[in-house]
């Protein structure tokens, strides 16, 4: 890895904000990062090597600040949101059985013995991609907070149970690994809530701003990268220590200038390059000598679609359902892991993103619709 390298990795991820750009195309900004991480990677040119160790730890880095974020963009202290837990546990219980049925017929179509995950797949969501598209679309309602809720549940399930589903054999060491992490992160939930009931949260956050000393952040890189240790030490995947985390900073309230230093150091550096190192890591070669995998990522895309779509009959509406289809966060997780772990088939991390991919396509445009035809961009639930 060298500096000149580096500036190429980062003129690169350009491409996620140039294509995020106009407002009418609705696309994600990792989608354009990704596909920068192709074209420079093993699919395309081959300029940066996704396996170089300087690289791949950044990346790593990068991850775990993605979940990280990932986590703070749960609105645990919404109180519409917790109002509609049950309704959302309901549909969500409801995805989980009919993803469990979907896993196992596309895992036997395929014959690639990966129902589990297939399934967790399907019934997984992305509140870091939802939430945007709520915000800037301007929904409301009681049926965007329970919507919301559900994304929240899926999300969480998900990166809980994808370390035990990809790795069967090693069910109980990671089922152990995820049990310490998680107990990490809610030691830290409790030291965070009793420092800001004593007010020294606060008293924290005035010094460091008046000092300019950063020093919430750098505290929470600290906090971060030794649950990212615990979790490389325990063989848990960085991404439960990262969402964990998250998740217990957003419980106890996260100051503003804190989120957008998390923001600035996450979006502007070292996300844009795990998701370039990602795309770079992809062989879509593969999917021409294994044209199977094509098709596979089609159908884990509208398998996840039409599962959550099916929760109309439970009294969601057809464009909520498919929002709530959206996901990116956990497919990526997932090839990220079966990359580097060696637990895919070749084409299949190519397939996960694939499939991804169509349901932020699909979701996006189906609430950017149906907010188009309720005139005033919300929906009344």
């Amino acid at each position: 890895m060298t500096f000149f390298l580096l500036a190429a990795i980062g003129v690169a991820a350009l491409l996620g904000p140039l294509l995020a750009a106009p407002r009418r195309w609705r696309v994600p900004v990792v989608v354009g990062e990704l596909a920068a991480g192709m074209v420079i990677g093993r699919s395309g040119l081959q300029l940066v090597d996704p396996a170089e160790p300087t690289f791949n730890f950044l990346a790593d880095v990068g991850f775990a600040l993605v979940m990280l974020v990932a986590g703070t963009h749960v609105p645990l202290r919404d109180a519409a949101l917790r109002s509609s837990l049950v309704r959302a546990g309901v549909r969500q219980a409801t995805v989980v059985v009919l993803a469990a049925a979907a896993g196992i017929g596309v895992a036997a179509l395929f014959g690639t013995g990966h129902a589990a995950l297939y399934a967790v797949l399907m019934a997984s969501s992305s509140a870091a991609l939802v939430l945007p598209i709520v915000s800037s679309l301007g929904l409301r309602g009681q049926g965007v907070a329970a919507t919301l809720a559900q994304v929240a549940l899926a999300d969480t399930l998900a990166i809980v149970a994808l370390p035990l589903v990809l790795a069967p054999q090693s069910a109980p060491r990671a089922a152990f690994g995820s049990l310490a992490v998680l107990a990490g992160a809610g030691a830290i939930y409790f030291i965070l809530r009793a420092g800001e009931r004593a007010g020294v949260q606060q008293r924290l956050h005035s010094f460091s701003e008046q000092r300019k000393f950063a020093l919430e952040l750098r505290l929470q890189l600290a906090i971060l990268f030794a649950l990212a240790g615990l979790a490389v030490w325990s063989h848990v995947s960085i991404m439960l220590a990262g969402f964990s985390f998250g998740l217990a900073v957003v419980a106890v309230g996260e100051p503003r200038r804190l989120a957008r230093q998390l923001f600035a150091i996450t979006e502007g550096f070292l996300g844009p390059l795990f998701f370039v190192w990602l795309g770079a890591s992809l062989q879509l070669q593969e999917l021409a000598v294994h044209p199977e995998m094509i098709l596979l990522g089609l159908t884990l895309g509208l398998g996840a679609l039409g599962v959550h779509a099916s929760m109309r009959v439970l009294g969601q509406e057809l464009p909520l359902g498919l929002l709530a289809a959206s996901q990116l966060g956990v497919p990526v997780a997932a090839a990220t892991i079966g990359i580097q772990q060696g637990l895919l088939q070749p084409g299949e991390a190519s397939a996960l993103i694939l499939g991804a991919l169509v349901t932020v396509a699909v979701a996006t445009a189906a609430a950017g619709r149906h907010a188009a035809r309720a005139g005033t961009g919300f929906i009344a639930g």
